[in-house]
């Protein structure tokens, strides 16, 4: 009997127990706690047009970030988030953009290549006085048997009388050439004549009378000893040298 009630009584107790634990309220679990989002990185684009210019020119800086609360350009300051801006850069340069937001930092660069102005060569005159004045100041010819002086001689002493305005302390001689037609003293005074009307027309240009001499050459000194066409107008002409 002692034994029944030692198994019984013990059964009846975790029953009870059981039937007290049913009865109690059900508690409600606990409320879920949401993260706050993570804040967004900014983004940050710069572009530089053109890429590449001569020293004055200008450049056009354009860019454009996103997510960020403060912008700024290394040398140009503090900038709207996006925008555009005209610049002038005097030699070669990187513009470095930086956006700050929340999430972080952002930066992008643009690179500006200035090439420097070309070198300014002078050039170095190796030229004697005499070949420089054979280069510039150029002979006049004549048609046969006149000194005259002809339309194309118009423009070559038109040269002329600007170089010797740039050299005035260049004094020349004038001589009046002739071909072999004709005796020598008709063609000394021919020469003559030629001589003078090439100095009356540098006068008429400007240039004193006292820095030119005419010496007439009839025709002892011909430029070409051929008796064709082509020498005897080679030969009819005022031939320029410098006074010495």
């Amino acid at each position: 009997m002692n034994r029944r009630n030692r198994i019984l009584i013990p059964a009846v107790l975790l029953v009870a127990l059981v039937a007290v634990a049913g009865c109690k309220k059900k508690q409600a679990p606990p409320p879920v706690v949401t993260a706050p989002p993570a804040a967004v990185a900014p983004t940050a684009q710069i572009t530089a047009a053109p890429a590449v210019v001569s020293a004055g020119d200008q450049v056009v800086l354009t860019w454009h970030t996103t997510d960020a609360t403060a912008v700024s350009i290394e040398g140009l300051g503090d900038m709207p988030t996006s925008g555009v801006k005209t610049v002038t850069p005097a030699a070669s340069t990187t513009y470095h953009l930086v956006a700050h937001g929340a999430g972080g930092t952002a930066d992008a660069s643009a690179r500006v290549t200035v090439n420097a102005p070309p070198a300014v060569v002078v050039p170095t005159n190796t030229m004697s006085a005499e070949e420089e004045f054979k280069a510039n100041v150029q002979d006049v010819f004549f048609d046969y048997d006149t000194y005259d002086i002809r339309s194309d001689a118009q423009s070559t002493l038109s040269h002329d009388a600007t170089y010797l305005a740039s050299h005035p302390n260049v004094k020349i001689v004038i001589g009046g050439y002739c071909d072999e037609r004709g005796s020598n003293e008709y063609n000394l005074a021919l020469g003559q004549n030629r001589g003078d009307a090439t100095k009356k027309a540098l006068v008429a240009a400007g240039i004193p009378a006292d820095r030119i001499r005419v010496v007439s050459y009839g025709k002892e000194k011909p430029f070409c000893s051929e008796s064709t066409e082509d020498c005897w107008q080679q030969n009819r002409r005022a031939g320029f040298s410098i006074d010495r």
